[in-house]
């Protein structure tokens, strides 16, 4: 698992308006306000000719261009809630999101849906619907599940030095399809992690998370 290859996060309008430029040379990429919903601050760019970019705002169908100073200018106001987050566009963002929910360190079930924010093709965003949710048993991503039961939250727990019992009874993570490995199998790309307003959660979400909490308050004892 990865945030993408060259994610970077700005703490100042100055410094995105000195590194977003060159990072655009690589390929297009995603801008995030550090906190929003519904698609809400965030932009797909991808560079033009001359000073001009494309801007695709995930809550409008199509793309408009403007100069990319003009785009800047538009994104100064989300430095009042902290931090912009910009990433590489994934390619295969058409195949769908899929959504790992968490009761502490466990998986507790997952959600996928075909998403048309920022997808182009009008072909992929006919195929975009609702996120249809399943158990942790769904065979399609017990290795996402292994993944992030075993490795990515320990991971997370260490770097973050956050103690196994602290971690959240309900959190989610978003995960995007990235380039196929070398042997074939698909690798994951981070989106975001959700610590507030989570629910809607699968129908075997809540036996899980049930679980999880009776074991916090055994451990009390």
């Amino acid at each position: 698992m990865s945030w993408g290859c060259d994610t970077a996060l700005y703490q100042t309008a100055e410094a995105m308006r000195a590194e977003l430029p060159p990072r655009l040379g690589a390929g297009p990429r995603v801008i995030k306000r550090n906190r929003g919903n519904g698609g809400q601050g965030v932009w797909k760019v991808e560079a033009l000719a001359g000073p001009m970019v494309s801007v695709l705002d995930a809550t409008k169908d199509t793309s408009e261009g403007i100069a990319l100073d003009e785009f800047l200018d538009r994104c100064i106001e989300y430095f009042e809630d902290g931090n912009v987050i910009d990433q590489p566009f994934q390619a295969r963002l058409s195949e769908g999101v899929m959504r790992c929910y968490m009761a502490g360190d466990r998986c507790a079930g997952f959600g996928h849906h075909k998403v048309k924010a920022l997808v182009a093709s009008p072909a992929a965003r006919a195929e975009a619907g609702p996120r249809l949710y399943t158990s942790n048993a769904d065979p399609r991503f017990q290795r996402l599940r292994r993944l992030m039961e075993d490795e990515w939250t320990p991971q997370l727990t260490s770097l973050l030095d956050i103690p196994r019992r602290d971690l959240p009874i309900i959190w989610d993570a978003d995960f995007m399809l990235g380039p196929p490995s070398t042997d074939g199998t698909d690798s994951y790309v981070l989106g975001e992690i959700n610590v507030s307003s989570v629910f809607p959660i699968p129908d075997e979400a809540p036996a899980e998370i049930a679980s999880r909490v009776a074991d916090r308050l055994q451990s009390k004892l």
